[in-house]
């Protein structure tokens, strides 16, 4: 008997233990060489882990366990041939020319056509099916070997022909215990956070706790950006393939200025500080499994097209989970919008070991003084928190305001002036 061992592997310089996350495969299964048989959860991705060579698996961790790297997952007993070959082994001996009929039977029953994967959801499916109430019965998998995809759940949500039979064959079922006991439930879920909210929150204390954190407010007319968007959104779509947003005027407006004044682009690292020729703006994105901030390099010297593809790139990676550790690495400066959600003012935590993060905010319509004359104009409040150990009050205003007038005459912007 030959039996390999399965340990985690090496994942990242940074990354010391695992999660995880759920079983591809099932305990006496045969797999195959480089075949994955289970999921990963790191600080910041979800990864696959593959089988290193072809026999039964012998599974050894659990699902939800936390393991370092180097940790025993499973075994794989390399003597045990595959499935297909034993198929073939009962029509070899000679009990089968005593019985020809009855040796075919039992081959159906015994093959297993069905893939490991079939019926079985991807972590973003099976949260989004634990959301809308979905069973596996109820969704059909398109993905690879009849994995159930986010894109299958998301179909079956639309369908209403799935769910319509479940509540038609129970209408007489009174109502009432149902409708008091919603009203009056004190039941409660104990549930482990998955290991991204864990980090999330480990380095949200941390930076509270390690940083000198402060805040300055100031706020921006937008009525030229918008109406710059108005003018050549059309021809920019045409010419590019995306949206001019704001996020890339935002983001291009703070790598000028982060070039500028090189102390908000710094860095603390012990008693030195470590200053950047280069502007790279993470950017917040929200996920289902929580909040990530991949950097796109070197802001200073992409145009906005760049720029807006880039980000939304790094936005459809990171809702569906395939966001590479290089991918999540580094970042000079973070900008985070609240607006898209509502936000009216907040104030932005930083994202250490970074310096400084600018905080976007909803866009209200409210009446300004403009050269004497009240008038309505599109404003916006941004919030600029910033380690005060690294930055001095006199920079972050500084700065602040120079974004300021950058955006509220975006030719400057455009011409680099």
């Amino acid at each position: 008997m030959s039996v390999i061992e399965m340990r985690v592997p090496t994942i990242g310089e940074s990354i010391t233990e695992v999660t995880l996350s759920q079983w591809l495969k099932a305990d006496g299964d045969y797999v195959e060489l480089d075949e994955p048989i289970c999921e990963f959860e790191s600080d910041k991705a979800t990864l696959e882990f593959p089988a290193e060579a072809a026999g039964k698996l012998i599974i050894v961790a659990q699902e939800e366990e936390d393991l370092e790297i180097g940790a025993l997952v499973a075994k794989i007993d390399t003597s045990v041939a595959a499935p297909s070959g034993g198929a073939a082994a009962p029509a070899a001996p000679a009990p089968a020319s005593e019985a020809p009929p009855a040796a075919p039977a039992p081959e159906p029953a015994a093959a297993t056509p069905d893939s490991y994967a079939a019926g079985h959801p991807s972590p973003a499916a099976a949260k989004l099916m634990r959301e809308n109430g979905l069973t596996a019965a109820q969704v059909t998998g398109t993905g690879k070997d009849g994995r159930i995809t986010k894109e299958d759940v998301q179909k079956a949500i639309k369908s209403p022909a799935a769910p319509a039979p479940t509540p038609a064959a129970t209408p007489t079922p009174t109502p009432q215990p149902s409708i008091a006991s919603t009203s009056f439930s004190r039941n409660t879920e104990r549930k482990k956070m998955s290991r991204m909210r864990r980090t999330i929150a480990r380095r949200l204390v941390s930076a509270k706790n390690n940083t000198a954190m402060l805040t300055t407010f100031n706020e921006v007319d937008l009525t030229n950006i918008i109406a710059l968007r108005k003018k050549y959104q059309e021809q920019f779509v045409e010419k590019y393939g995306v949206k001019l947003g704001f996020m890339s005027l935002f983001a291009k407006a703070c790598a000028k200025m982060l070039i500028e004044m090189p102390d908000v682009n710094a860095q603390l690292d012990g008693d030195h500080l470590i200053y950047h020729d280069y502007a790279d703006i993470s950017i917040a994105i929200s996920t289902p499994t929580g909040l990530v901030v991949p950097p796109v390099h070197n802001c200073e010297s992409l145009s906005f097209a760049e720029i807006e593809l880039k980000i939304k790139e790094l936005a459809g990676k990171a809702r569906e989970g395939k966001l590479s550790l290089d991918e999540m690495s580094g970042g000079t400066f973070a900008i985070t919008n609240g607006g898209i959600f509502g936000s009216m003012m907040s104030t932005p935590i930083l994202n250490e070991p970074q310096s400084a993060i600018l905080g976007m905010h909803t866009i209200q319509q409210r009446p300004m003084a403009v050269d004497g004359e009240i008038k309505i104009r599109p404003m916006m409040y941004l919030a600029l928190s910033y380690d005060h150990r690294v930055i001095d009050g006199s920079t972050s205003v500084t700065f602040l305001v120079k974004v300021k007038q950058l955006l509220e005459d975006p030719t400057t912007l455009l011409l680099d002036l």
